[in-house]
């Protein structure tokens, strides 16, 4: 029998990247959401749309972060 292999460690910024995308994504969603719901009730519309904005940005802030980030 050979023995276990162990385990690759995860990415140094794995998690980083995950929560990136996340943001982006759950933002975008939110501002459409937003809008949508926006032509019925117009203060519900911007409460969901702002903060998907705001996540979105967020997360575009962070890839610049990552990119400034050493890999070392």
């Amino acid at each position: 029998m050979t023995p276990p292999t162990p385990a690759k460690p995860p990415k140094p910024h794995a998690t980083l990247e995950k929560w990136i995308w996340i943001l982006i994504y759950g933002g975008l969603f939110l501002i459409v959401l937003g809008i949508a719901t926006g032509r019925t009730e117009p203060a519900t519309g911007w409460a969901m749309a702002v903060p998907g904005g705001i996540a979105t940005v967020v997360g575009f802030v962070l890839i610049y972060v990552r990119s400034r980030m050493n890999d070392k």
